[in-house]
């Protein structure tokens, strides 16, 4: 009788959280495509989700807060979430891991350039901070979220973030143009 109580106790730890949800296992989200690496076909209707970012604008070296948050009670196991030139297809600046929610991804060989789940918990938010590389353009924060198994939306997008510097300010921040002035 022991051993089969063991038995079942060691059955289902091991295959009932697989088959009555979201997998224990590390369910990862693709770099490039954003798509999950499982057989079921995005979303089409608008996302329960927003990414909210705390400036409109950034240099090279800011810290900009991320929050990627469910509206209503719609929760989130699983994400993917990066920060993308517009109409760019690969990751720029990196990521701070800053909630216990979160890990960083390795995309095209830079560390912390996309931030994702550390667990299949529900989440209803999850806040990061993003550092800002040199020599970008507008970009915006892109992500697929995961719901459930067969509920996840992809290229979920923020709102447009603008580079503060242009090519009329030299190194010292003074402009290049000349003024002139009558008197």
């Amino acid at each position: 009788m022991r051993r089969h109580s063991c038995f079942v106790f060691l059955f289902c730890g091991i295959f009932l959280p697989g088959i009555l949800g979201f997998p224990q296992t590390n369910t990862s989200i693709d770099c490039d495509s954003l798509l999950p690496n499982y057989e079921a076909e995005p979303q089409t209707s608008a996302p329960p989700y927003i990414i909210a970012v705390s400036f409109d604008n950034f240099e090279p070296g800011n810290e900009v807060q991320v929050t990627l948050e469910a509206l209503g009670d719609a929760g989130f196991r699983g994400f993917n979430l990066q920060a993308r030139e517009i109409d760019g297809d690969v990751p720029v600046g990196t990521f701070k891991i800053t909630d216990p929610n979160t890990k960083g991804l390795e995309c095209h060989n830079m560390t912390n350039s996309a931030v994702s789940h550390a667990n299949s918990d529900v989440k209803q938010k999850v806040t990061t901070t993003w550092i800002a590389p040199h020599d970008v353009e507008e970009l915006q924060f892109i992500a697929t979220v995961v719901q459930n198994l067969d509920n996840f939306w992809v290229g979920i997008q923020s709102k447009t973030l603008t580079p503060t510097h242009s090519e009329s300010v030299n190194a010292t921040g003074k402009s290049k143009r000349k003024v002139c002035f009558s008197v």
